[in-house]
C-alpha cells in the first residue's frame, strides 16, 4: 500500500487559525474532514491517517511553530518511511496572486521561513510543494501583518474554492501522479 507524508504548515494556536499564513493547516484539516479523519496530538505535530483507494495518508500539522517546521517533517519523514517524493508540503506563498495555485516537485523556499528550515534539515529543495497564493495586497512595511491576518471578506469564496482544489489535488497526486496533476492544476485561474 503506498504511503503519502501530506504537511500543512502553520502556527498552533487560536490567534493563528484561518490566517493567510496558516492556509496550509485548513487545507489539511479540510482534507482530513472530507475523509472522516481526527488529528491527535503526537510528536511535534498533530497528526491523522487516512486510508484512500488503496493508499495511506499520514497528515501532519506541524505544532513547532512555521519557522521551525523542518524538524516535524523530518520526524515523521524517518518515521513513516516515506521517501520524499511522496510528501507534499502545503503552503501560502506572498508571490503568487490569489487566484492561483502552484504545485512543484522541488524548488527553493523562496524567502519562505517555513520551508527554509524543512530545506536547511532535510538537505534539499527536493520535496514537492503546494504553493496557495495569497497575493501581496498590503501596504509597505505590513507584510507580517497581511500574512498573520485573516481573509478579507471579498477573499472568502475564491479560498474556498482553492481549498477545495488542493484537496482533489492530494487525491490526484496518489492516483495519476505529481506531473500529470501540475499539468492540471498550475494553469487555472480562479474565481474567474
Amino acid at each position: 500500500m503506498s504511503k503519502f507524508l501530506i504537511i500543512g504548515l502553520g502556527n498552533p494556536g487560536p490567534e493563528y487559525r484561518h490566517t493567510r499564513h496558516n492556509i496550509g493547516f485548513d487545507v489539511v484539516d479540510a482534507f482530513v474532514q472530507k475523509h472522516a479523519g481526527m488529528f491527535r496530538p503526537d510528536r511535534l505535530a498533530e497528526v491523522a491517517e487516512i486510508k484512500w483507494k488503496g493508499k495511506i495518508f499520514i497528515c501532519i500539522k506541524p505544532t513547532t511553530y512555521m519557522n521551525l517546521s523542518g524538524k516535524a517533517v523530518r520526524y515523521w519523514v524517518d518515521k513513516e518511511k516515506i521517501a520524499l517524493d511522496q510528501t507534499l508540503t502545503v503552503v501560502d506563498e506572498l508571490a503568487l496572486p490569489l487566484n492561483k495555485l502552484r504545485l512543484r516537485t522541488g524548488g527553493s523556499h523562496a524567502g519562505h521561513n517555513g520551508l527554509f528550515d524543512i530545506q536547511t534539515i532535510l538537505g534539499t529543495d527536493k520535496y514537492p510543494k503546494l504553493r496557495f497564493g495569497i497575493g501581496n495586497n498590503f501596504p509597505k512595511g505590513m507584510q507580517v501583518e497581511y500574512v498573520l491576518g485573516k481573509w478579507f471578506p471579498e477573499e472568502q469564496a475564491i479560498v474556498k474554492e482553492k481549498i477545495e482544489k488542493c484537496i482533489e489535488v492530494i487525491e490526484n497526486v496518489s492516483v495519476i501522479g505529481f506531473e500529470r496533476t501540475m499539468n492540471l492544476v498550475n494553469s487555472i485561474e480562479f474565481g474567474k
